[in-house]
């Protein structure tokens, strides 16, 4: 096209009017010979513009033209393109859209005329049409060039807008189903002795079986075959598998041609370890033992689609009644909760925010959802037995079963997503469900989907509105129907029925649904802002509530707490406004029965779980806890005043920790669970320890002050020892002390004697006094003699005792000593005494190792609980804490002399000092530090759950299932946790054995 630059300017400012990005190279095309005739004509202009990428379709074009067999064939295309405006809207819509099926034009040229004929059964073509449109293939090169031809005019219906989504993807399993039965009857034709002798159906699985197909995806599919006229059984399901694979192979091998798709039939009856083929009684009998309730989900969508369709119709027949009755097994529940988790683990993390079929939000969001209320509704109502999703979906808000406007978001979301994956695997003819991140191919989706202006930001905006809508809706969807079924608001709405409500909540986890509909009724009936606001909440803290072990004591406890607090101003506004503080206030409510016991003494804590950085969360250090606790004790009338004061700070800052532990443990959506255990587990030690001394400290302080005033008349401090000296105290721990005192200068010390005793006996009485807040048991029980020995000595008493009397289980208890509360000074002259005791030079000689050695023995055999299964006691069973601590602290006692890092009274420091010394091999220290870890958040969790103290799991399953859940097991993964736990306790014990009993250390 030589023409002046002016005229040049003018079609290059056309071009980029008309959507070319690359007007240079699109004049060069247009002043090629083989547009000559047309270069002009302002419809091809109109035309090109009007496609989803012009390049694209200019080029496809051009290389149409080059590939036609003669002049006269390409003035027949030409001819038609200009005159005939629904080929030019199609072919140019399909150029514009697949660079694939340009390329299937450029090897094909005559398939064009495959979108000349524009009459109404063209329009909506089914099986037979396709069938036909196959009928020509004689084998499997044939077959696929057939396939693109039809799938060719699929996608120029739908460019178009000549079909809608729904319409397309029933299209598209029209076609497979043509193809599944062309490739069989090509299989047949190749070896018609194995056709003679079997009844082979082929049942469409999946999107296919759903009438709902994308471009390019795996055909799902399950075979069934028996014999025909006579023959043996074993013969006919060998000749059935035989023709089987070979129809699959003539699916999904590349020929010359591309292949057609993959057909993939892992959904059948053990996968892929399973036969292929099975006849009808044997599918029957494994679903009717083995099938898990995924298979039957799995079943909704099961259709007889190619060879033995009567055989395929007894199938579908013979299984159906066991779809409807999934929702009775007895794992169901476990199930549904194991597969609503959003499995986006196997997503590369930089693909999870591109995936429109997995990704939070995602395609499959949606179908999950329908499916699993087809399986809890679908046994009563009979309409709700539809393979297709949108049909689903639709029968499910006519009967009430969904929100209208819910389902109405959903279908419109669903919709877009689904166009949009359409379109993305269109292009090249690729299965991807990851939305590109090139700028270009941006462009040309948004176009495709009619968004012109701005079509980058835009499609971008729409993908990240309709995925935050069914991200919102999804856990809603199954919830809201419930609000709206008890709170009666919106007359004329088709509601849930009672026993509609029931089998949901059933399915949903809640073993007392009656307690639940009256629950929800409480909360979210009226037409109060209260009630309003918790009619936005609960649809999402109930799907919270249901991830947990037990989601009736969730919304009981909710309940609780909200009554409680319903006048509040700020409580609602809340869990509202706050992102986080619903879903911690849900997990920590239905984790078990400590925290929210410690929660309903003093509901305001909910605050806590408020603060959006998690600040509220983190425990405070010892010194900000004396601080508030001393404050408190000063501004107290009396010492018992005092102490409940102090008391009360105890409970909430327990309730702090608490709920700090299980939200790390549990994890949130926005937030995954802590990966390091030991940290969860030294967070708890470090707070429940320091919570504990800044306690000890505000009670003595009180009792002096009432019984003395400001200066009592001996020095005094107490000694923390066993966990509580090791900071390693969990939730249900007794506070083990030594009480030291020193009469002062002038004293008497009978006087000071009596004084300290006083002050021990009341500080063990107002802290145990029954009230709101939990008691705080103080142990004396190791000081020296025992029981029998006095419950406070002076300095001077503990050095004379050591001295002459100390056994070997004093020194090894003295370890864990570390002064918590009173006097500094005397707390750091008592740790100089006892220090050569605990870390003697030179170590231990042979016959106090021998003395520890039979103690631990006589431990074992005489202290485990009758009835104890041993190996999952996690203090005293093999593998258990004693084990490691008892390893570790006779490393101290003999090596903590010239070992400066063995001198601490913490055990995983200790062992980690013992690893850096070369006393422990690495991976010995490794199994050790594991078991101790996993014993210790094995007695948290048990406190946790049964709110009270325990050294073993629970038996009963419901605590079970808590404590797994706390551990990081999923439903149904109880028997899993104890075998692991198990595991690793019989690996410490080998290393325990080793080095307690086998010299190593």
């Amino acid at each position: 096209m030589t023409s002046a630059p002016g005229r040049r300017s003018s079609t290059f400012t056309r071009l980029l009017r008309h959507g070319f990005t690359d007007p240079s190279a699109a004049e060069r095309l247009l002043d090629g010979p083989e547009l000559a005739a047309v270069r002009n004509d302002p419809v091809l202009l109109e035309a090109l513009g009007a496609t989803a990428d012009p390049d694209l379709a200019l080029l496809g074009l051009v290389r149409l033209l080059e590939a036609q067999p003669g002049a006269t064939a390409r003035q027949e295309l030409l001819d038609t393109l200009i005159s005939a405006k629904p080929l030019r809207d199609r072919l140019l819509g399909v150029l514009g859209a697949s660079d694939a099926l340009a390329d299937h034009l450029a090897r094909h040229p005559k398939d064009w005329q495959a979108l000349v004929t524009y009459e109404p059964r063209d329009l909506h073509p089914g099986v037979e049409e396709f069938e036909r449109g196959l009928a020509g293939a004689t084998d499997p090169v044939a077959l696929r060039v057939a396939y693109r031809r039809c799938l060719l005019s699929i996608a120029a219906r739908d460019v178009c807008g000549t079909t809608e989504i729904a319409e397309t993807a029933a299209e598209l399993a029209d076609l497979a189903t043509a193809t599944l039965r062309a490739a069989l009857a090509l299989a047949g034709a190749a070896a018609p002795e194995d056709a003679a002798l079997c009844r082979l159906a082929v049942i469409a699985m999946g999107k296919c079986g759903g009438h709902e197909l994308n471009y390019v995806s795996d055909v799902d599919v399950v075979f069934v075959g028996e014999a025909a006229n006579g023959a043996d059984e074993g013969k006919a399901l060998r000749a059935a598998t035989r023709l089987a694979s070979h129809m699959m192979r003539i699916c999904s091998e590349t020929t010359v041609e591309g292949s057609i798709w993959p057909v993939d039939a892992n959904l059948r009856p053990e996968g892929r370890n399973g036969p292929l083929v099975r006849t009808l009684a044997s599918h029957l009998a494994y679903y009717q033992r083995w099938a898990k309730t995924w298979e039957f989900q799995a079943l909704l969508k099961a259709r007889p689609v190619a060879g033995d369709l009567a055989l395929g119709e007894e199938y579908v027949a013979a299984l159906q009644p066991l779809v409807w009755q999934a929702a009775e097994r007895e794992n169901f529940v476990a199930d549904v909760q194991k597969m609503r988790r959003r499995v986006v683990e196997n997503i590369p993390a930089a693909e999870v925010d591109r995936q429109l079929k997995l990704g939070p939000g995602g395609l499959r969001d949606v179908e999950f959802a329908v499916q699993l209320l087809q399986l809890v509704h679908g046994r009563a109502d009979t309409s709700l037995r539809s393979g297709t999703t949108l049909d689903a979906l639709k029968a499910l808000a006519a009967g009430g079963y969904v929100g209208r406007a819910d389902a109405a978001q959903l279908d419109d979301a669903y919709r877009f997503l689904r166009s949009l994956e359409h379109r993305i695997q269109l292009y090249r003819l690729r299965r991807t469900h990851l939305v590109p991140e090139d700028e270009a191919d941006l462009r040309r989706l948004g176009r495709s989907l009619g968004l012109r202006t701005d079509p980058v930001t835009t499609l971008t905006r729409e993908w990240r509105r309709h995925t935050a809508v069914v991200r919102r809706l999804h856990e809603k969807l199954f919830y809201r129907p419930l609000l709206d079924a008890v709170a009666q608001l919106a007359p004329g709405e088709t509601r849930l029925s009672a026993e509609a409500a029931r089998e949901r909540l059933v399915a949903l986890g809640y073993a007392d649904p009656a307690a639940a509909l009256r629950h929800l009724e409480a909360l979210a009936s009226g037409v109060t802002r209260k009630a309003a606001i918790q009619r936005t909440l609960l649809p999402v803290l109930l799907g919270w509530f249901a991830d947990s072990a037990d989601p009736d004591a969730g919304l009981l406890n909710f309940r609780k707490v909200s009554d409680a607090l319903g006048k509040t101003p700020w409580y609602l506004r809340l869990l509202r406004d706050e992102g986080a503080a619903a879903e911690n206030l849900a997990r920590v409510l239905s984790a078990g029965r400590l925290a929210p016991d410690l929660l309903m003494r003093a509901p305001e804590a909910v605050a806590l779980l408020g603060d959006g950085d998690g600040a509220g969360l983190r425990p405070r250090s010892r010194a900000h806890l004396e601080q508030e606790v001393l404050a408190a004790v000063r501004r107290a009338d009396n010492a018992a005043q005092g102490v409940t004061a102090a008391r009360g700070v105890r409970r909430r800052e327990l309730f702090r920790t608490a709920a700090a532990d299980i939200i790390g443990s549990y994890g949130t959506e926005s937030q995954p669970a802590e990966a390091d255990r030991g940290a969860l587990v030294d967070l708890v030690g470090d707070a429940v320890s320091d919570l504990t001394a800044a306690t000890l400290a505000g009670t003595l302080r009180a009792v002096v002050r009432e019984g003395w005033g400001d200066t009592l008349p001996t020095r005094f401090t107490i000694i923390g020892m066993g966990r509580f000296g090791g900071h390693e105290l969990g939730y249900g721990s007794d506070a083990d002390v030594l009480f030291v005192h020193e009469p002062r200068e002038g004293a008497d010390e009978q006087e000071a004697s009596r004084a300290a005793h006083k002050v021990v006996a009341e500080m063990r009485r107002l802290l145990q006094i029954p009230s709101a807040d939990p008691p705080l048991l103080v142990d004396a029980d190791l000081r020296p003699e025992g029981k029998s020995g006095p419950l406070v000595r002076t300095l001077k008493s503990y050095e004379a005792y050591y001295r002459r009397w100390s056994l070997v289980w004093e020194r090894h208890a003295l370890l864990r000593a570390e002064p918590v509360a009173g006097d500094e000074d005397l707390g750091r002259r008592f740790t100089e005494l006892i220090d050569p005791l605990r870390y003697p030079a030179g170590g231990l000689d042979e016959e106090a190792v021998r003395e520890i050695r039979r103690l631990k023995a006589r431990m074992e055999s005489e202290r485990l609980p009758r009835g104890t299964e041993p190996k999952l006691h996690a203090k005293l069973g093999p593998g258990g804490l004693s084990d490691v601590e008892w390893t570790v602290q006779l490393l101290q006692l003999r090596h903590g002399a010239e070992e400066p890092g063995l001198r601490t009274t913490r055990t995983r420091q200790a062992l980690a000092a013992a690893r850096a010394a070369g006393l422990v091999r690495e991976e010995d220290a490794a199994i050790l530090d594991e078991a101790w870890v996993l014993a210790t958040r094995v007695r948290n969790a048990v406190m946790l759950v049964r709110g009270r103290a325990g050294d073993t799991f629970p038996t009963q399953p419901r605590e079970l299932a808590a404590v797994g859940r706390y551990l990081g097991y999923g439903p149904g993964h109880a028997g899993d946790m104890l075998d692991a736990y198990r595991r690793t306790a019989r690996r410490a014990r080998g290393v325990m054995e080793e080095l307690f009993y086998g010299g190593g250390a």
